[in-house]
């Protein structure tokens, strides 16, 4: 039962702080830590846990010391003044602001169970010193629960629509983050966020050095600007396509498939390509119209729909690429943030409509990597059509394209 207020209580009219107003209730930034706010307020221990399991959880370091031994993970103790101790982790929403020498370690909830507990009375301190604070007992009993939890958690998946309240929700820097939307769905990351962590750091640059040859900051430059100006992707996909464009503005109308496949097989042949790459642009007619027929009958593309360009899929992964590069360190957030609104320009110039662009980067994306075999590079493109065009808080429903 709430107690009755005192009359000198400051609710009271005449009470001379009456005037100030209450302060604003604090609002989580994200998915795991309002589900952790709404579990406190409900004193669910079960759904606390739920929460943690079903998140990556990030322990700062230096820079300097992870660069030296990037599989090594130092967690230190924090010790309140008030005389608690503590294993503190962040959840992604209460990261800090980026910072050049400091960095974070991702690890699970079975990682945290698992860690050598030496010291008695020890807390694993969430979030400390936020309104989010968490704090739970590391017991060998509290630590077999942490290790169900985890075991029993199926909320750690990919392909998710996610947002940070804190992010970019609206103008240049959004529009530009929302071209980058489908990789941020399918890596299970919030897609406006340009901050510290896109995954941990040392996984990070792993990443960038075996999957783009990146190691530096002239590295990721170089890259960066060969995404922008659409020459990482092969050229052949928009030689045919400006072909077919090319000859619907001549005729009024869609060209046949056939005059379609020998105006462009021509059109190489002219350009001194050999007997190889003719055939092989002829092939790459047919392919593109079985995936366009496949991209209508899964609401990729209008009944009548066609994809004019695919350069949407180098232009959504330079929006990565500059999240990815802020993430390992090989820039900074400025750098990041003029990748990602140029991105965003460069994509408005090339399409007509959010739909127009996803169906441009599924094109690109399932040309290279999918060879018609309709698996996960074709179904991930699709559920993020999906997500991106349906859901109420995609930022395609709130962000016009023009």
């Amino acid at each position: 039962m709430n107690p009755i207020p005192h009359p000198n209580h400051a609710s009271h009219p005449n009470h001379p702080t009456a005037a100030f107003p209450a302060p604003a209730p604090w609002v989580p930034p994200g998915e795991t830590e309002q589900l952790l706010h709404e579990a406190t307020l409900r004193g669910d221990a079960r759904a606390q846990l739920a929460a943690l399991a079903g998140a990556e959880l990030y322990i700062p370091a230096p820079r300097a010391e992870v660069d030296a031994k990037p599989d090594t993970v130092t967690w230190r103790a924090h010790h309140d003044p008030s005389g608690f101790a503590c294993r503190p982790v962040l959840t992604r929403g209460m990261l800090p602001a980026w910072h050049a020498d400091w960095v974070f370690h991702g690890v699970s909830l079975r990682w945290v169970a698992e860690f050598g507990w030496p010291e008695a009375g020890m807390f694993l301190g969430v979030n400390v010193g936020t309104p989010g604070q968490l704090l739970l007992p590391a017991t060998p009993t509290e630590r077999a629960l942490w290790q169900r939890a985890y075991a029993e958690n199926d909320r750690l998946q990919e392909n998710r629509l996610l947002a940070l309240r804190h992010g970019a929700l609206h103008g240049p820097l959004a529009y530009g983050l929302a071209c980058g939307a489908h990789l941020a769905i399918g890596n299970a990351v919030p897609w406006n966020e340009v901050g510290t962590v896109y995954r941990e750091y040392a996984r990070e640059r792993e990443l960038l050095r075996d999957s783009w040859g990146i190691t530096d900051t002239a590295g990721w430059r170089r890259q960066m600007d060969i995404l922008l100006d659409a020459r990482n992707s092969p050229p052949e996909p928009d030689f045919v396509l400006r072909t077919r464009e090319q000859l619907a503005a001549g005729l009024g109308e869609l060209p046949s498939a056939d005059l379609w496949r020998e105006t462009a097989a021509g059109h190489a042949q002219d350009l001194g390509a050999d007997a190889g790459t003719v055939k092989g642009i002829e092939d790459l007619v047919r392919r593109i119209m079985r995936y366009e027929a496949r991209f209508r009958a899964d609401g990729l593309l209008e009944p009548d729909g066609r994809v004019r360009t695919t350069v949407a899929y180098d232009y959504g992964r330079a929006v990565n690429l500059a999240r990815w590069g802020l993430s390992a360190r090989y820039c900074a957030p400025a750098d990041a943030e003029q990748a990602i609104v140029y991105a965003g320009a460069l994509s408005k110039s090339a399409h007509r409509s959010w739909e127009e662009f996803s169906a441009g980067y599924a094109l690109g994306r399932v040309l290279r990597f999918d060879g018609e075999s309709y698996g996960p590079f074709y179904e991930q493109n699709v559920l993020a059509h999906r997500l991106l065009t349906e859901s109420e808080g995609s930022p395609w429903r709130h962000i016009p394209w023009r």
